[in-house]
């Protein structure tokens, strides 16, 4: 017990937030890109810069950043649990003895399981603002109108009930291998470059952050396609499909994207998604082992992590 309420834990979890916070805000745009191709099928443009260009011009120079304080609310909200959960379940396991692969991949989905549970909510209305008054090519999107984050959770509640705030939830409780298979490297390939360095550089920890973002982004990208559909929940489905984030609706969507679009279309969007993810893991673990490092020094405490 005194191990999960650890102030170690406490500092992980805060550092986290702020990397994630951090690097979300410097890469913004490039989420909004990836968001609009996943979400907006019938958008001809591919490229990442194209569809930047084509929203500034439609829509206003600040269009790219519609949405940045829920999704940044959300984000810090998700990376403090998921750290403070991963670091408390780390904790408790490895206790004094080394960790390994396995354990590190079985922790992340265990902290990834708890993360989606508790805060898809906030994703699924931070999806809603993010897309409010974009200019859609699909004629079957359905438009919103939301005055913030409260009345968005007050609207989706009274209109499609409470269980629409956790509409994606299935597709998001399979991505939790993403974060899982990203954690999974990224301690791997800390542990061995720790192995042959006393320790790491600034250029060390952002090349593996990128480097197990782009792994897990690009093994997962089809579901996260999927969850982001499900969570703008605006289409217009047939009926026997509103009952969103089950198995069914899930490979439904699979299959209706493929058969549109080809294979390469569960692939929309990942240039945007990996250019955005991979800068932003990689700017976000920067911030997070310097900030996690500066505290315990000044605390004059020795951090428990174990290479």
């Amino acid at each position: 017990m005194a191990s999960v309420l650890s102030y170690e834990s406490l500092v992980h979890a805060v550092a986290g937030a702020v990397g994630s916070v951090t690097a979300m805000t410097v890469f913004f745009p490039l989420d909004t890109a990836r968001l609009r191709l996943q979400v907006d099928e019938k958008r001809k443009s591919k490229t990442t810069h194209m569809v930047l260009l084509e929203i500034i011009k439609e829509e206003g120079l600040l269009a790219p950043y519609r949405g940045l304080f829920p999704v940044i609310s959300s984000l810090c909200c998700s990376n403090f649990v998921y750290f403070y959960t991963f670091n408390s379940l780390k904790a408790v396991w490895v206790k004094g003895q080394r960790s390994t692969t396995g354990k590190d991949l079985v922790v992340g989905f265990v902290a990834g399981v708890v993360n989606v549970l508790l805060t898809t909510p906030l994703w699924v209305v931070n999806t809603r603002l993010k897309l409010q008054g974009a200019k859609f090519r699909n004629e079957d999107i359905v438009p919103t109108n939301y005055k913030g984050i409260l009345d968005a959770f007050h609207q989706i509640i009274r209109d499609e009930g409470l269980s629409a705030l956790w509409n994606g939830t299935f597709p998001s409780l399979l991505l939790v291998f993403n974060p899982a298979i990203q954690f999974m490297f990224y301690e791997g390939l800390k542990r061995q470059l720790l192995k042959k360095r006393m320790k790491l550089s600034s250029l060390d920890v952002f090349v593996i952050g990128a480097v197990a973002k782009a792994i897990a982004t690009t093994v997962t990208y089809p579901l996260q396609t999927i969850q982001s559909i499900l969570r703008f929940g605006r289409h217009r489905l047939n009926p026997e499909n509103r009952t969103l984030g089950s198995l069914r609706n899930v490979l439904y969507l699979l299959h209706q994207r493929v058969r549109r679009f080809g294979i390469m279309g569960l692939y929309k969007g990942l240039e945007a998604k990996l250019l955005q993810t991979v800068l932003t893991a990689a700017l976000m673990f920067l911030v997070y082992e310097k900030l996690t490092a500066a505290t315990f020094t000044v605390m004059g405490l020795k951090s428990a992590r174990r290479p």
